[in-house]
């Protein structure tokens, strides 16, 4: 579904919830019920055509904005970005952010985050389909004396039947296929004390088990999408061109 302009300022005005797509509509300026277990509340930032958020303001807010239903979290937050713990990395991303807007590509802004922060070893979790890329992050880190500790996929030689998976569900059933093992990888890493971890191709969900496992913080360097060359924003540019039938659930 999507809202135009006019759906927009229901949403902030009349407090209509769009996102669950009803058109009953809601005092915005009532209290919120704490004791409510409906979802007309949560947070649908995505549904959102206000963004007060980006304007320094409170006026017209939507039924579903968390700056009004749970003002709380913005202060706790708060606290955590200003901590000893997280100050300098958020600090620093914020100038990466400004300094090179539009002029560098992800792989700098990386290597520049790496150098602000004076990190002396980086680890890189990378996807055995995507070897050779990993090379060349490798060989450019190396360039800029950044050393760096590496942890392919594949590590360890574990068949995915010993995680569970069903022969059928392997591109060759009942030959050895090894598994993709993220939470080795974290490991891998954890064990050489990296003070920073990138992926580099990981696949969705392990790509979640490698950031819960690791000790370091983490940012992804490349997404892997077999489907657009790895640039997975194409499906979303192409909802509904030529992409349509590979987003529908029902459609194999």
């Amino acid at each position: 579904m999507q809202m135009n302009k006019k759906d927009n300022e229901m949403a902030a005005n009349m407090g209509t919830d769009m996102a669950a797509g009803k058109t009953d509509m809601v005092d915005s300026s009532a209290k919120v019920d704490k004791t409510d277990n409906s979802d007309k509340y949560a947070s649908r930032c995505a549904w959102c055509g206000v963004e007060a958020c980006c304007k320094d303001s409170k006026d017209n807010l939507p039924i579903f904005c968390p700056m009004d239903n749970n003002p709380e979290i913005s202060d706790k937050a708060l606290a955590i970005v200003n901590s000893p713990d997280y100050n300098q990395f958020y600090q620093e991303s914020a100038r990466i952010e400004h300094d090179g807007y539009g002029r560098w590509p992800r792989v700098r802004e990386t290597l520049e985050l790496i150098r602000r922060m004076g990190y002396k070893k980086v680890g890189l979790a990378f996807c055995h389909g995507l070897v050779k890329e990993a090379e060349i992050f490798a060989e450019i880190c190396r360039e800029n004396d950044i050393e760096l500790v590496s942890a392919m996929c594949k590590t360890g030689g574990v068949d995915k039947s010993e995680a569970g998976v069903a022969e059928e569900d392997k591109f060759e059933p009942a030959h050895f296929e090894a598994m993709c093992n993220p939470v080795a990888q974290a490991m891998i890493l954890n064990e050489a004390k990296t003070e920073f971890n990138i992926l580099l191709g990981l696949c969705v969900g392990h790509d979640s088990l490698f950031c819960k496992f690791s000790d370091a913080l983490c940012t992804t360097l490349v997404v892997k999408d077999r489907a657009t060359g790895h640039n997975p924003v194409v499906a979303l540019y192409q909802k509904d061109g030529y992409f349509q039938s590979k987003l529908d659930l029902n459609n194999k």
